[in-house]
């Protein structure tokens, strides 16, 4: 089976003489079929790890936010984590005051973080990229300050609780074991996916791999460079929005660690281990992450990121691009030894 696609905006002609950039066509490859039925197959082999199942789609879905803006925009960001929690916030919060209804919340929780992100992208398109690290990285420790001193309002260190989530389309009762929760995250990471997919195969997302490529010479062919990557940002922030909605949902409590920037630096480590620039690579990051953290934390409390480094380590070292990368690596090294295999007398 070959190796699941890199879901880039670009593909090229198979013939060196005639290879130019052109729009992705877009059809489904069955590995990519395989691999949607996974959650569903996990749901059924490991019913007691339902709860960690549905974490890792949740943080798939908010590595995806991230890798529209690093792998395709190039917009570097240490505070992603801001978005995260203010739809968590936003979810929870709207629970707390008496509106528990899912659906409204999640689209509430997007709509919060998208409209944060428009409001702050006129200032981090404008930097270079240290600049932007910076302004990022800014923004998510004042939102995380924030929420500390507004104890009143969301907890504070203690958390927010007390929420109250109404039956999912007021059919399916949210219960502590995850089951009704499973299939809802599922549903909302595979509808955003394929609207992802589609937006980085677009012609937007072609001009977002050429800014990527020469953000300097884009002008020169007319594009609205800054307009783009208010756009992207924004998108990326409103995805990033309904996955905190999703957590505060799914867990009915918010942290106040939805804000921390040890989740921005986790999510930048699931992008390089799975490839940055690669949507499903933010997909397998987040489950290689999320089950070495799982079992290396129980094997060993409090060496466990130790071995979190080395597993890092080895990725960059073995494979470029990540996982995606040595996939694709050896999709390529297997395709050629079929074709040398046939050309044996």
């Amino acid at each position: 089976m070959s190796a699941l696609p890199q879901a880039r905006p670009l593909a090229t002609a198979t013939s060196p003489a005639t290879a130019r950039p052109r729009l992705a066509d877009g059809r489904w490859r069955p590995a990519e079929l395989v691999f949607w039925t996974l959650p569903v197959l996990a749901y059924l082999a490991f019913p007691e790890h339902v709860l960690l199942i549905n974490q890792m789609m949740i943080v798939g879905l908010f590595a995806l936010s991230l890798d529209l803006l690093v792998g395709y925009a190039r917009i570097a960001s240490l505070g992603h984590a801001a978005f995260f929690g203010l739809g968590a916030y936003t979810a929870g919060l709207l629970s707390v005051h008496g509106w528990g209804e899912p659906v409204s919340g999640l689209l509430a929780a997007g709509a919060a973080a998208g409209l944060f992100g428009w409001l702050v992208s006129f200032l981090v398109v404008r930097g270079t990229d240290l600049a932007r690290l910076m302004v990022t990285l800014g923004i998510g420790m004042m939102l995380y300050e924030l929420a500390n001193k507004a104890a009143f309002i969301t907890g504070g260190a203690d958390g927010l609780s007390g929420m109250a989530m109404n039956k999912l389309l007021g059919l399916w009762e949210f219960d502590i074991f995850g089951h009704t929760a499973f299939f809802y995250i599922l549903a909302v990471l595979l509808l955003l996916f394929v609207l992802l997919r589609r937006l980085v195969q677009s012609p937007f997302g072609l001009g977002l791999l050429g800014i990527r490529e020469g953000e300097r010479r884009m002008p020169a062919i007319g594009a609205d460079v800054p307009r783009k990557l208010t756009i992207a940002f924004t998108i990326s922030a409103t995805v990033a929005g309904i996955a905190g909605g999703l957590l505060a949902q799914s867990t009915q409590f918010v942290a106040l660690d939805a804000l921390g920037f040890h989740r921005s630096a986790e999510l930048l480590m699931i992008l390089i281990l799975g490839g940055i620039g690669r949507l499903y690579g933010a997909l397998l990051g987040t489950i290689v992450f999320l089950l070495a953290h799982h079992f290396l934390a129980n094997l060993n409390p409090v060496y466990w990121q130790f071995w979190i480094g080395l597993l890092l380590i080895a990725i960059v070292m073995l494979a470029r691009g990540g996982i995606m990368g040595g996939l694709a690596l050896l999709d390529a090294r297997l395709g050629r030894w079929r074709r040398a295999g046939r050309n044996l007398p």
